[in-house]
C-alpha cells in the first residue's frame, strides 16, 4: 500500500488483496483493490469547507454545481399527492445546499424547461436564492410526456456555465421513457457521461427498473425506488447530503499492466457491483483509466482480474500496478494519489495455489448474486417458474453465505425459503409490484467481508 498526499486533498490509500500464489501452468490473477479516501478538500489546495470554500470568496467561482430534473409529466398528478410530495422534496434538495454551491432546478416532461433560475445560468446558493427557488417551485404542474435524455442535456448545458471540479445531477421519475427513443437516450447518456454525476430515483411503480438503473450507472450515480411518494424528502434529503460531501472529482482508476498480460475485467464490487471493463480510456503504453467519479470519504472495493504469461515454478512478476489519479485542473500531468501493487509467484506447494482468498471468494459471489436475482426476476416476467426458482434461490443461498441480510429480506418477499442453505424456495403465488422493483433495484448492493 502507498499514501500519497498534498495540502487540502483528502488522503487516498490503496490496499490489494489477494492470493499471489499460481500453480504451475497457472494464469488468472485475482485482486481485491481496496480504495479509501478520508479527510481534506478539493483540487487546487482550496478545501470545500462551509468557512473555506472558494465559493465564499467574492468573484471566485464555486466549488460544486447542482442541478436537480424533477419530472413533471402528466402521470404525476396520479395521485395528486403525487407532485405535491416532489416538491416538497426538491425544496429540502434546495435547503440542504451548502451556501456558495451553484444550483438549478429543471422541470422534465416530453421537453426540458428551466424553473430556477432560468435564462440558461445556475444560482449560487444562500439564504435569499434559496427562499426564491422554493417559490419558483410553486408553479410546477403536472402534464405532458417523458424524455429524460432532454432533461440530462439540459442539466449538462446549466452546468457547463460554471468552472467548478464537483458537477451533479438528482433526477426524479414516476414513469417510462416515452416519448423518445431508446437511441436518443442512450446518446444522452453517452454524451453526459465523465461530465457530471447523477443519482436517479423512480417513484411510485410505473417507471422502468433497467431505465433508471442504466441513467445512474452511465453518470456513476446512485439508483433507488422511493415506492410511497411521501418518503421523497427524506430521500432527497440524504441524496443532496452525500452530494455536499463529495471533494474530488474525476477520480480514475488507472491499470498499468507489463507486456503480455492481459485484463480480463475489472469491476467496482462494493459497495455496489458496476462493470467497469468497458469504460477503460487509453493512458499510454499498456495503461488504462476506468472512471470511478466523485468521492467524499468513503471506501470502495474494486476486482480486478488478469491473465499473465506461463511461467516457471519460482518465478515472480508484477502482473498490475493500480493508481487513483486525478486530472490537473490546468491541463498539466495527473496527480497520483495512490498505488498498490497485483503479484504473481508460481509454486509447487498445492495448499498455497489452492488457496482463494477470502475477499476475492467473497466478492465473486457477490457479483453472482447480482446477476443470479436479475437473471431470476427475468425469467419469473417471462414465466419461466423453474428458471427463476433456480435462480432465485441460488441468491437467497448467496445471500445467506454472505451475510447480505438487506438482501435476503427482499428476497423473502418474492420467494419463501425452504432452505436457505441450500437455496431452496418457491416462487410466491403473489407479489406487491413494489417489492419486486424493489429487489431488482437494489440487486447491485454488496455487503462487505466479514470480519
Amino acid at each position: 500500500m502507498a499514501n500519497f498526499s498534498k495540502s487540502n486533498v483528502p488522503q487516498f490509500s490503496v490496499e490489494v488483496y489477494q492470493n499471489e500464489f499460481l500453480p504451475e501452468g497457472g494464469r488468472e490473477v485475482n485482486a481485491i483493490v481496496t480504495v479509501a479516501s478520508t479527510g481534506g478538500g478539493t483540487l487546487g489546495g482550496a478545501p470545500l469547507t462551509a468557512t473555506a470554500s472558494p465559493a465564499h470568496i467574492p468573484g471566485q467561482a464555486p466549488g460544486a454545481a447542482v442541478v436537480v430534473m424533477v419530472d413533471c409529466s402528466g402521470s404525476m398528478d396520479y395521485p395528486p399527492t403525487k407532485m405535491r410530495n416532489a416538491r416538497d422534496a426538491t425544496a429540502a434538495a434546495i435547503d440542504t445546499l451548502r451556501d456558495g454551491v451553484a444550483f438549478a432546478v429543471v422541470d422534465g416532461t416530453h421537453i426540458a424547461r428551466e424553473v430556477y433560475p432560468g435564462n440558461g445560468r445556475l444560482a449560487t446558493a444562500d439564504s435569499q436564492t434559496r427562499a426564491q427557488a422554493k417559490e419558483a417551485l410553486r408553479k410546477l404542474s403536472a402534464g405532458g410526456g417523458t424524455a429524460i435524455g432532454t432533461w440530462l442535456r439540459l442539466a449538462d448545458r446549466l452546468l457547463a456555465t460554471v468552472d467548478v471540479p464537483i458537477r451533479h445531477g438528482i433526477l426524479l421519475t414516476d414513469g417510462r421513457n416515452e416519448h423518445e427513443s431508446p437511441e436518443d437516450l442512450r446518446s444522452a447518456l453517452a454524451w453526459c457521461a465523465g461530465r457530471f454525476t447523477c443519482d436517479a430515483r423512480g417513484v411510485g411503480t410505473d417507471w422502468e427498473v433497467k431505465e433508471v438503473t442504466s441513467i445512474a450507472s452511465a453518470l456513476l450515480g446512485t439508483a433507488d425506488i422511493v415506492a410511497d411518494p411521501a418518503n421523497l424528502a427524506a430521500d432527497f434529503t440524504q441524496m443532496m447530503e452525500n452530494a455536499m460531501g463529495k471533494e474530488v472529482a474525476d477520480v480514475a482508476l488507472r491499470l498499468w499492466t507489463p507486456v503480455g498480460v492481459e485484463i480480463k475485467f475489472v469491476k467496482q464490487v462494493a459497495p455496489t457491483v458496476e462493470e467497469l471493463t468497458g469504460r477503460r480510456t487509453e493512458a499510454g503504453p499498456r495503461a488504462g483509466d476506468y472512471p470511478t467519479g466523485s468521492w467524499g470519504d468513503e471506501s470502495r472495493d474494486y476486482h480486478v482480474c488478469v491473465q499473465v504469461p506461463q511461467a516457471n515454478i519460482g518465478q515472480e512478476m508484477l502482473a498490475a500496478r493500480v493508481s487513483l489519479l486525478v486530472p490537473d485542473r490546468e491541463g498539466g500531468t495527473p496527480q497520483v494519489l495512490s498505488q498498490g501493487l497485483v503479484r504473481a509467484v508460481w509454486t509447487d506447494d498445492m495448499a498455497a495455489s489452492t488457496s482463494i482468498n477470502p475477499q476475492v471468494a467473497h466478492y465473486t459471489g457477490q457479483a453472482e448474486l447480482a446477476q443470479v436475482i436479475q437473471q431470476g426476476l427475468d425469467a419469473r416476467k417471462s414465466g419461466d417458474v423453474d428458471g427463476a426458482t433456480a435462480k432465485l434461490g441460488r441468491a437467497v443461498q448467496l445471500a445467506a453465505f454472505s451475510g447480505n441480510a438487506d438482501t435476503a429480506k427482499l428476497l423473502a418477499k418474492v420467494v419463501d425459503v425452504v432452505d436457505e442453505a441450500t437455496g431452496t424456495v418457491r416462487l410466491k403465488a403473489k407479489v406487491a409490484e413494489a417489492d419486486e422493483m424493489t429487489l431488482e433495484t437494489r440487486s447491485t448492493k454488496t455487503v462487505r467481508v466479514k470480519k
